[in-house]
């Protein structure tokens, strides 16, 4: 996992917070590396996780298997998160202790899985450092962009379970009006289930916007690119941070 992904740190030995950033089930594409440039201009380190490599699955096999739901669902792909938060303990640039989540897509999906599971995350990823308390306390912020939300995301079904431990987690959220892919209901169903257990959750809803907006290499004909908006979210993804680094 750690193998395969992508780091981008800020000048100096750090140690520095760390955004994690979670690829849609396209795999990982080069828009996201402007992300991981905005947190590292904000005094993050970015790490742009791939999820795909590791598990020997190609940008084909992602498209017939992984975006038609048939393997490796959000559920099973929030154990990388805490695999992940497991090996920046090792690193001693990361300040393992204040991590912001970033998901497009089904890794936003991943994302709401990992927090759902809460005590049982260990035997439903098979992670054996899958520790719900650490992803709680350790992670400051969240952003969710056109996340997947829909059965059998668990989010809007049962929410997070017991918030003791996130302290000031504040979710963000993108929501696309014209998404064709995961819509705007089921996501927006979601963030409000969030929102009615106390969670703090901030969206910017683009009316105009379809799937993979900020996508300039999506082949989805169902996306539109939008520069204009992926500035939009990257701004967004800044003022994320700079709450997440306040709190």
């Amino acid at each position: 996992m750690a193998d395969a992904s992508k780091v981008f740190r800020p000048e100096g030995p750090g140690p520095f917070p760390v955004a994690l950033i979670l690829h849609g089930c396209g795999g990982k594409t080069p828009f996201l590396e402007a992300y991981a440039r905005v947190a590292v201009e904000a005094g993050w380190a970015a790490v742009v996780v791939d999820s795909f490599a590791p598990r020997g699955i190609s940008p084909l096999r992602a498209k017939l298997t992984v975006c038609t739901g048939t393997a490796l669902r959000g559920l099973e792909r929030s154990g990388d998160i805490f695999a992940m938060l497991a090996w920046l303990e090792d690193q001693p640039w990361a300040d393992a202790e204040r991590v912001f989540l970033a998901g497009w897509s089904h890794g936003g999906w991943a994302i709401m899985d990992g927090y759902a599971i809460g005590p049982n995350a260990a035997r439903a990823t098979g992670v054996v450092d899958a520790d719900p308390l650490k992803l709680r306390a350790r992670v400051k912020g969240a952003l969710l962009v056109y996340p997947y939300a829909a059965y059998p995301s668990l989010t809007s079904s049962q929410g997070w379970g017991d918030l003791q431990g996130t302290g000031d987690l504040k979710v963000f959220s993108v929501v696309a009006g014209k998404d064709q892919v995961v819509g705007w209901k089921s996501p927006q169903k979601a963030l409000e289930r969030l929102k009615r257990d106390g969670l703090a959750v901030d969206t910017a809803f683009y009316p105009d916007a379809t799937h993979a907006f900020d996508d300039d290499r999506a082949n989805d004909p169902r996306a539109r690119y939008r520069p204009d908006l992926f500035t939009r979210t990257q701004d967004y993804f800044a003022q994320a941070l700079a709450v997440a680094a306040a709190g």
